[in-house]
């Protein structure tokens, strides 16, 4: 007999395939302050946290307390980050929607008010405000699409930190590894139809080929779950010609 599939493992959930779910660190979110008015913090110091594509700025808020956001471009220890309303318009600094012009670079964009920050929080990312409507304010994020939000909802003004960490090659297999490690992913990835049988259900024959179709149903058993699951289409779209003048 065989071991398990390697989809039936993951699906235990043990440790070697769980990603971490806690950092280091206490959620990286914005403070929720009762009064309105304008509250200063200070970076007290730039940190690493697993798993993050971003480094982590450690704030110390006037008030005392203290708390993590996504370190933005340009930040540095020492720096000083404002939030509300009245906040300057600078790189690094806080501000609801509505107080933003049009056209601004932002990141790390609330969702819902009062959430800390949901949207455009990976490594380099940056979304454009691009219009304010009555509806409320129009965002582009990097994917393209638009969406609209509430003039309350705060952002940071600038672009996320860690941009061009994809840049540098990875040189070895190591790296990779402790690379997907951090994230809980598997490295490295074997194909089906490299294994044998008893390993896999496209595996084994007399040349690699999954031997059967590689669509499954959503209610298959475990053992057979791999390929594509329930898919509303596989393959290249092809697109029918059609003859002209006829």
């Amino acid at each position: 007999m065989g071991k398990r599939i390697l989809i039936q493992r993951r699906g235990k959930a043990g440790s070697q395939y769980r990603a971490p779910t806690k950092g280091r660190f206490s959620p990286a979110k914005y403070p929720f302050f009762k009064d309105e008015g304008t509250t200063s913090g200070r970076v007290a110091d730039l940190l690493h946290e697993p798993a993050r594509s971003v480094p982590l700025a450690r704030i110390e808020y006037d008030n005392g307390l203290i708390g993590y956001l996504p370190a933005i471009e340009g930040l540095e220890v020492g720096s000083s980050i404002t939030f509300g309303t009245g906040a300057e318009m600078q790189h690094g600094n806080v501000l609801p929607l509505g107080s933003i012009p049009e056209g601004s670079t932002i990141c790390n964009i609330e969702r819902l008010y009062g959430d800390g920050g949901e949207l455009v929080r990976a490594g380099g990312g940056s979304a454009i405000l691009f219009a304010h409507t009555p509806a409320g304010s129009v965002i582009r994020l990097p994917s393209g699409k638009s969406i609209t939000l509430n003039k309350n909802c705060r952002a940071t003004v600038g672009r996320i930190a860690g941009g061009g960490r994809l840049e540098k090659p990875l040189l070895k297999a190591g790296n990779n590894f402790w690379k997907h490690k951090s994230k809980g992913q598997i490295y490295p990835r074997v194909r089906g139809i490299a294994m044998t049988t008893v390993y896999h259900p496209f595996g084994g024959g007399r040349h690699q080929h999954p031997g059967k179709s590689t669509s499954t149903s959503r209610n298959a058993p475990p053992g057979r779950k791999v390929g594509h699951i329930a898919p509303r289409k596989t393959g290249r779209k092809r697109i029918a010609r059609t003859q002209v003048g006829k």
